[in-house]
């Protein structure tokens, strides 16, 4: 894959990159997740992790997506590059503040994770990314930031966040997420330099491209900009809804790929996506995400995604109510 620059004066990436949301904690909320993993204590999860891993790295893909909600995630990593000193300096890190991980390990929690966005949070999960991947950290963002929680208008936080960009020379971003995605966006892009901001990762995918025209708007302002569930959690895969898959299927038919790949070639069609990511949670899954780089779409396959999007309060509602597995 061709390496690129992650907004105009970002990190190196790759246009495919892979989340560890599935892959550092034992439930998520993906479909088919059961048939998937079935060893999930902590040693065979870290193992699976690496494997995925390892054929990511094989595969070209040079940009990995953690957060300190993902479980283990960043250690997981961080054990990773331990073991593979020739893709030190190779792989690009984001990692995300902003939820802590509270399940211990138990399929069966009844919460998962806790958001604060509060500074005390940051102050405290920022040097816990740091310790456990040092100089591999190149972007730290707020993971879900929203309007109602204010932490976009938060002068403590948006100072800490600026020492962390200018002391320890990481790329300062925001993930986003529900309805009002492109409300946030263009809220932070409105604070101008007054904010650190300078990378977005935001959810696209054909059933849910609202955000698609602030996600524009912030590649223009010279943002970088990653594409997250791409798939909306297995939806548009083949364990998905039917209407949406049988409209991938056929697309996929007239370029030999799979849905998966489709849906992932549609988002890598965008041209403010600097970064789509695979979530991943075996090696032939990551293979049939990354053959979504050679999925060249014409116009005739983008229109047929125009009769599957969905209105992006249903999106939002049908994603709230999945089971974490």
């Amino acid at each position: 894959m061709v390496v690129r620059s992650l907004g105009a004066a970002g990190p190196t990436v790759t246009p495919i990159g892979l989340g560890l949301a599935a892959l550092g904690r034992p439930a998520y909320i993906d479909l088919g997740r059961d048939a998937d993993l079935i060893e999930r204590d902590v040693a065979s999860m870290e193992l699976r992790c690496h494997e995925v891993l390892d054929a990511a790295y094989a595969g070209g893909v040079r940009y990995v997506d953690v957060a300190r909600s993902y479980g283990m995630a960043e250690r997981f990593l961080a054990d990773w590059f331990a073991d593979r000193p020739e893709a030190v300096g190779e792989m690009t890190v984001g990692s995300k503040w902003g939820y802590t991980y509270v399940a211990d390990w138990r399929i069966d929690a009844d919460v998962h994770e806790v958001k604060d966005h509060s500074v005390e949070a940051l102050r405290r999960q920022a040097p816990a990314s740091l310790a456990l991947l040092e100089n591999h950290l190149s972007l730290y963002q707020i993971h879900s930031a929203t309007l109602e929680s204010g932490v976009l208008e938060d002068a403590a936080v948006l100072d800490e966040l600026r020492r962390l960009r200018d002391e320890r020379g990481v790329v300062i971003g925001m993930s986003v997420s529900g309805p009002r995605q492109a409300d946030v966006v263009r809220r932070a892009l409105e604070l101008g330099e007054a904010a650190p901001f300078r990378c977005v990762q935001a959810t696209w995918n054909v059933l849910e491209p609202s955000a698609g025209p602030a996600l524009a708007e912030a590649h223009d302002a010279g943002w970088g900009v990653i594409v997250k569930e791409a798939l909306a959690n297995g939806r548009l895969t083949a364990r998905g809804d039917p209407p949406a898959v049988r409209i991938l299927r056929d697309v996929g038919g007239r370029h030999g790929a799979t849905e998966d790949a489709v849906a992932i070639a549609a988002a890598l069609a965008q041209p403010w996506a600097d970064v789509v990511l695979s979530g991943a949670v075996t090696t032939a899954q990551l293979r049939s995400n990354l053959r979504a780089a050679d999925v060249r779409l014409g116009e005739e396959d983008i229109d047929r995604f125009a009769a599957i999007v969905v209105p992006a309060d249903a999106y939002w509602a049908a994603r709230s109510a999945l089971a974490w597995h």
